[in-house]
């Protein structure tokens, strides 16, 4: 052909190709509607800064924060110190001192080691939220643990004054076994073993272990007996220290496996249990994206092709698949369809050679052999072949036709 094929631009870009100007206008509102959505939350977030720490802060008012117990304290004379090292707790930790250790399963071996040292040294009390095996045998030793039970109300069952005066509170989580022979309060039996565990030691040394911390929270504070336990817990001494726990601890010289762990134990439950929802959603929005959209419809094509072009567009692509064997049958089946009518076979029967061959015979005496192979034979090898399949198929359409 001379010139460009009819209906095709000549340029590289055609007219309908959106200009700048039409894609701003097109995005300009989503654009909004993200930088508004945007400038809301960093102004959210710059608001609630001040009273969101985190969970079992001090300073966090969130619900599950604990700065009400906190004010409490604060109120009955009791002066607190917010820790995020071990160097900083063990530092302010004295024989006057409550340590509060919030989640001692994050601490390394040798942090434990550190902190029972001060523990044993301080004559003052230590309360550990939520110690299970990990920390237990060095920070609690006559003591393991058992599988957890759900936080609910339970009364104390037990002799410890604390307890006895705070009456039942919302205690659970993990539960402790304590060794024959140890020393030992137990109160607030779940299933039959306590959650509560005061262990004295050395003069006015003593050790708490509480299976849950969730009476510290605000959202619980108030309900049951949880800020009785609490004040009387937190605030036998005048000084309270109350120690965060950090993996950006320099003393976190823990290997790195154990690092991995203790950062796996940092994601909330609840992130794990969206992130399988959202996984979930995905396979079924695959699945549903994968379904069959039923039978074809047939629709006129926007522009006018010729024949010519759509035959060798489709050959082009046959040579560029190396497709010899879908091309050959694709000549193949042509013929033998239009050869039927002509040989008065029926067009369902038209590539059947048991009834196809023998009318071909009859009309042309002496041609079954090479019919058979030429109408029904294996895939050409090479190109070669294929070009000369198709001219012995129009001669051998063109000698029936003629006959």
């Amino acid at each position: 052909m001379s010139g460009a094929p009819t209906g095709t631009p000549a340029s590289g870009t055609t007219s309908t190709a959106p200009s700048a100007r039409k894609i701003w206008t097109r995005v300009r509102g989503a654009a909004l509607v993200a930088a508004l959505i945007l400038i809301g939350g960093l102004v959210l977030a710059t608001v609630r800064s001040d009273g969101a720490h985190g969970a079992l802060d001090p300073r966090s008012t969130d619900p599950h924060g604990s700065r009400a117990v906190a004010e409490l304290l604060k109120e009955r004379g009791v002066t607190l110190t917010l820790a995020t090292t071990l160097d900083e707790a063990t530092t302010a930790t004295h024989s006057g001192t409550t340590l509060l250790v919030t989640t001692p399963d994050l601490l390394t071996d040798a942090q434990r080691s550190t902190l029972r040292s001060t523990m044993e040294n301080s004559a003052g009390r230590t309360v550990l939220l939520g110690a299970g095996s990990p920390s237990l045998g060095t920070l609690a030793p006559g003591v393991t643990g058992a599988p957890g039970a759900t936080v609910t109300n339970l009364a104390p069952a037990c002799t410890l004054p604390a307890a006895t005066r705070a009456g039942s509170v919302d205690l659970g989580g993990e539960r402790y076994e304590v060794a024959p022979g140890t020393s030992a309060d137990s109160c607030y039996p779940s299933k039959g073993l306590p959650t509560l565990v005061r262990l004295p030691g050395t003069g006015t040394t003593d050790t708490v272990l509480l299976g849950s911390p969730d009476l510290l929270h605000n959202t619980r504070l108030d309900q049951q007996g949880n800020a009785s336990l609490a004040l009387q817990l937190l605030g036998s001494r005048p000084h309270l220290v109350w120690y965060l726990p950090s993996l950006y601890d320099a003393s976190a010289d823990a290997p790195e496996d154990d690092t991995t762990g203790s950062f796996l134990t940092l994601i909330p439950s609840g992130w794990l249990w969206g992130t399988l929802q959202l996984a979930l959603a995905a396979l079924l929005a695959a699945v549903w994206r994968a379904r069959r959209l039923g039978p074809l419809v047939t629709e006129r094509l926007p522009v006018a092709l010729r024949a010519s072009e759509t035959t060798e567009g489709r050959a082009r692509l046959y040579r560029k698949a190396n497709a010899r064997d879908r091309a050959a049958s694709v000549l193949r089946t042509a013929t033998r369809t239009r050869l039927a009518p002509l040989l008065g076979v029926p067009a369902r029967d038209a590539h059947s050679p048991a009834l196809l061959l023998p009318a071909l015979s009859a009309r042309l005496p002496g041609t079954t052999a090479d019919s058979k192979d030429l109408l029904f034979g294996p895939a050409p090898a090479d190109d070669s072949t294929l070009i000369r399949l198709a001219d012995q198929l129009d001669a051998l359409e063109r000698e029936v036709r003629t006959s």
